[in-house]
């Protein structure tokens, strides 16, 4: 591997494979099939995009490093982003790329096999964007020999607490957030197109700041504008932003893979006093819950804080508000574990992260305010430096 490409040395390396191999031996598991890029990159280093195609790091209870396979024209990018020694790099045929009855699973398997891993215990998912029900089918059939074990979110797990370059990266998105921020504030006027506004945001996505450049995020950025705004995960069209509108932003600047979300809205013209009442109410809420952002409290602790906020003002929110986000590969920035919403007893540690989305899609328009933060030995920090609140522009 280039030293170029390495974004964390062999100890941060070594570091995360205790911990994964540590979880395997709860899980009973002594070979682990990783698909999802995320975890891929977590544990070899490999960023390509390229996940359109089956790809797998296989992890070995035992010592030795990670195994990386994958399509032979990726075989070169993964060479120059893994950091494993060039005989854990490896490469299926190309004639098993989309090529019915073959499948790279069949190489996989032979590959198992190779290292005697053929009788082993083998976990594999069941629940991954990335490994589909033939990938899953094949690679049973090819090793009747095996044991498997469905293992889900076992790498998403150990991502949960990040380590301090980690948290470094973070912090790195997070200014680069806030330039997308001002961008937004900046691009949003009545008399633009949505998508003219959209092309800047992008490219302030890809700039990042004068220190170090940015990323692709794992989401285009969500800015809807008008009635648009009741509805969640709408990206942009070209018609024209109007003035009485309002809109929302919901982004991520990335650095090296890790993000760090926000989300703010805007009002063009005076506000309607149902607006300005949700904003107040949203603010108030945010504070209670980061309040119960700290080690030793739960998911729950923060849920009930926001919930007693809304009940005190007579509004509901069907949806969780937050989930753990760090390394992300499209199509989402989510590790999938944890969730803030009641009922999560998962206990709040320092270095994790999440992203707290408190987005009110109420009747004809809503509003979304947000918060990317780590828990500390005492309380939160936020990633992003962005003045909360509903912003106002005549």
């Amino acid at each position: 591997m280039s030293k170029e490409y390495m974004h964390f040395d062999t100890t941060e390396y070594a570091r995360r494979l205790k911990k994964v191999r540590e979880a395997m031996a709860k899980a009973g598991v002594d070979v682990l099939v990783e698909t999802d890029p995320a975890n891929m990159y977590y544990l070899t280093g490999y960023d390509g995009w390229s996940f359109y195609v089956p790809q797998h790091v296989l992890v070995s209870a035992d010592e030795g490093e990670p195994v990386w396979v994958g399509r032979g024209v990726d075989l070169g990018g993964a060479k120059l982003t893994c950091w494993m020694k060039p005989e854990n790099v490896l490469a299926y045929p190309e004639v098993l790329v989309q090529n019915l009855p073959k499948h790279p699973s069949q190489f996989l398997a032979q590959e198992i096999e190779k290292r005697g891993w053929g009788k082993k215990r083998i976990g594999v998912p069941t629940d991954c964007y990335y490994f589909t029900p033939r990938a899953n089918s094949v690679l049973r059939k090819e090793l009747p020999n095996a044991k498997f074990v469905e293992v889900d979110l076992l790498v998403n797990w150990v991502r949960l607490v990040k380590s301090e370059p980690e948290i470094a990266l973070m912090r790195q998105a997070g200014k680069i957030t806030e330039k997308i921020v001002d961008t937004f504030y900046r691009v949003m006027r009545p008399g633009v197109r949505q998508c003219d506004a959209a092309g800047e945001i992008l490219k302030s996505c890809a700039v990042g700041t004068a220190e170090f450049g940015g990323d692709y995020a794992s989401c285009m950025p969500f800015i809807p504008i008008g009635a648009q705004t009741a509805a969640s995960h709408l990206t942009w069209t070209d018609q024209l932003i109007q003035k009485g509108q309002s809109t929302y932003i919901e982004c991520s600047g990335v650095r090296l893979r890790y993000h760090s979300p926000l989300a703010r809205s805007i009002q063009f013209g005076k506000p309607p006093q149902k607006m300005v009442d949700v904003n107040k109410v949203v603010l108030e809420g945010m504070e209670a819950a980061l309040d119960e952002a700290r080690p030793g409290k739960t998911p729950h602790d923060m849920a009930m804080a926001w919930q007693k906020v809304l009940d005190r003002n007579g509004l509901s929110k069907e949806s969780r508000i937050g989930y753990p986000t760090g390394i992300g590969y499209p199509p989402d920035w989510g590790e999938h574990t944890a969730s803030l919403r009641k009922d999560d007893r998962t206990v709040l540690e320092p270095n994790m992260t999440f992203h707290m989305i408190l987005g009110m899609w109420m009747d004809g328009w809503g509003f979304e305010s947000s918060e990317t933060f780590r828990i500390t030995d005492k309380s939160a920090e936020c990633f992003a430096n962005v003045e909360r609140g509903l912003k106002v522009i005549d």
